[in-house]
Formats: C-alpha cells, sequence, structure tokens
C-alpha cells in the first residue's frame, strides 16, 4: 500500500500544499480552524513527514540530536524518550549520539556532528552539559544547544538550560532518615564527573549539620553510579565496627547494590538497616523492599530541555518560543517506601 503524501493531506483537507508545510512546520501564520482541519486530515491518512528530506529541501534543519555519557540505562532511555516526545511532538527528527564525556577532542567531535549531520541543534546530557570549556566552544561556533543541569538555582549564565534542584531534595532524604531517629547515616557518592553527585553530598551535609549531627568522613564512600559501586561501598560500610544505621545511595542503582549487600549479610532491611536511593527509577519499585527515594521526572525533564531548545531555533513571537523561553528549574520529591523505618534503640541492662 503506498505511503499517503503531502498531497493527499492537502486535497483531504482542501488546502494548499504551503499550507500544510506550515502546519508541519508548526507555523504561526494558519488559523486556528484550518490548522486543525490540517492536523485531522494528517491523523486520518496516518501522513509521516518525511524530516530528512524536508531539512535538505531548505535553508532549515528539522532533526535535534541528544548527547549522553552515563553508565545508568534507565536515565539514558528516559532522557531519549522525553527528547523524542517533544521532537513528535513539534516536528522534528532525532538523532542519538553517546560519546566519551573525557576525550579530548569532544568539543570538535559535537561541532562536526552538528555540521554532518544537519542538526538544528543539541540537547546536552550531564556531564557535556557542566563543562563550559565545551559550552563557550560550541557558542562560539554558533552551534545551538540547551543544557540538562543539575543546580540549587537557575545559573544565569547566559546559556540556556533546565535544572533540577538535586541538593534540596538530598536535603529531604536526610532530614527523613533523621528523623526515624538515625545518627549514623552512610553516604555513597555518584559519579565524581558529575555535578549532581557534589550537590546530593551538600544535601546531606547540610542536612546533618542543621540536625547538630557531626560528618563522619569513614561513612562516605566515594564510587559511581552503579549496582556494583554501591554494593561494594555497603560492604565496606557493613564492615566498621560502628556501622551505620542507614544508607543514603546517591541513586536507586547504588542503593539496590547496598540492599543486596545487606541480604548477603544477613541483615534485616530496613529494621537493623534503612536504604534510601534517588531518581524513582523502576530499581526502587522492583526491589524488596521498595527503595525510598526522591521522585526526579527525567523523562519530563529532558522533554522541556528539547522544548527549550526549540524555543531557542523558532522566530520571537511563535508560540513554542514564548512557552519555553526561560530557564526552568525542577525539584525531585520524597517518594517514602518499606526499605526505611524507625532507627533501633540500643538495648541496654
Amino acid at each position: 500500500m503506498k505511503a499517503p503524501t503531502i498531497r493527499d493531506v492537502a486535497q483531504r483537507a482542501k488546502v494548499s500544499l504551503k499550507t500544510v508545510s506550515r502546519v508541519i512546520n508548526n507555523e504561526a501564520s494558519v488559523r486556528g480552524p484550518t490548522r486543525e482541519r490540517v492536523l485531522q486530515a494528517i491523523d486520518a491518512l496516518g501522513y509521516q513527514p518525511d524530516l530528512s528530506a524536508r531539512s535538505l529541501r531548505s535553508a532549515t534543519s528539522y532533526a535535534l540530536g541528544v548527547v549522553y555519557d552515563n553508565p545508568n540505562a534507565y536515565y539514558v532511555i528516559s532522557v531519549q524518550n522525553g527528547v523524542l516526545s517533544a521532537c513528535r511532538e513539534q516536528g522534528f527528527g532525532l538523532q542519538i549520539h553517546p560519546c566519551d564525556s573525557n576525550s579530548p577532542h569532544l568539543a570538535e567531535e559535537l561541532r562536526d556532528l552538528v555540521r554532518r549531520s544537519r542538526l538544528a541543534g543539541l540537547v546536552l546530557a550531564p556531564p557535556m552539559s557542566e563543562r563550559m570549556e565545551l559550552i563557550r566552544f560550541l557558542a562560539a561556533n554558533k552551534v545551538p544547544f540547551v543544557r540538562m543541569l543539575s543546580a540549587a538555582e537557575d545559573p544565569a549564565d547566559g546559556y540556556p538550560c533546565v535544572f533540577v534542584d538535586d541538593r534540596d531534595a538530598a536535603y529531604e532524604i536526610t532530614e527523613h532518615l533523621i528523623q526515624l531517629g538515625h545518627q549514623r547515616i552512610g553516604f555513597l557518592w555518584g559519579g565524581a564527573s558529575h555535578r549532581s553527585s557534589p550537590e546530593r553530598y551538600k544535601g546531606y551535609e547540610d542536612a546533618l549539620k542543621d540536625y547538630g549531627i557531626a560528618l563522619d568522613k569513614k561513612l562516605v564512600i566515594p564510587g559511581d553510579y552503579s549496582f556494583d559501586d554501591g554494593f561494594r561501598g555497603a560492604r565496606r560500610l557493613l564492615a566498621l565496627r560502628d556501622r551505620p544505621t542507614a544508607i543514603f545511595g546517591s541513586n536507586d542503582e547504588i542503593a539496590a547494590g547496598v540492599l543486596a549487600a545487606a541480604k548477603a549479610g544477613g541483615i534485616d532491611v530496613p529494621y537493623d538497616l534503612s536504604i534510601a536511593g534517588f531518581e524513582d527509577s523502576p530499581f526502587s519499585k522492583q526491589s524488596w523492599p521498595a527503595l525510598t527515594t526522591a521522585k526526579q521526572n527525567t523523562e519530563e525533564f529532558a522533554r522541556r530541555a528539547a522544548l527549550r531548545l526549540i524555543a531557542e531555533l523558532r522566530p520571537a513571537g511563535d508560540a513554542v518560543a514564548a512557552a519555553y523561553a526561560a530557564n526552568e528549574g525542577f525539584t525531585p520529591q520524597l517518594v517514602i517506601r518499606d526499605s526505611t523505618a524507625r532507627a533501633r534503640l540500643p538495648v541496654t541492662d
């Protein structure tokens, strides 16, 4: 069966080819009733615009790139799905580009990617989004981009971004553990190259300070955002003579590793050890017991990042440009599940 064409859409909607093209490109000049008629025709026919051909026929590109380097597969999938959702909504194609954030040639690689693939711009996930030398290089080479950042507030540095307040959410998790009576709370870092790691650690540290609990460096273990590092870090903490009664993993994969280490050691969770994670990934729901965590809607976060980029590409007065012209912040929300409980009081004679 022959795929429907733009001409079929125009005939069904009783409009010109140019009007259909304007609707596909989301131009503001098409009146509401006409736009709705064209959209109904597109839906009825199942028409799919050829975005690559559209880019070649015009001076405007209609494809975005999303750039990432992250060991957490759930995070990567959520970012991809969020950006793809915005691209489909706005008539853009999407190119996925995993890369090595430590490559000395990364800046040139991304510049050449945009030129070679004729991309309209890039959505930069951490840690690339946090490298200011890379950001300045892309800006100097006129590569449009938006950054996904971990930040307590808008950096207001002149470069577009969406940001998530990991610090405040980590404070809330630590506070929850303190209010359950825990005084010795272990902390397992994520990857040091990601700004989310020091932001989450700062929230943990601030909560301890505000509640008058001295920071014990023996309870803080470096690592990466992985299950294996969570398992190894937990084994180190649980081997301490005065071991923690609670452990906060910087993401849910780490926390799931902690849970596995506790079970391997015959430790009852949550009655002998409370465990908390971060992000509300499938790890947090599939674990037993399910993990207390901070719900970070990464998919929506990435979708807003893509819309922020598209707003940068659109002319002034365009509806998307007006709606997403400003940087936007998000705060993950505490989700209390069965992996945390009141600290057991020491047994006295």
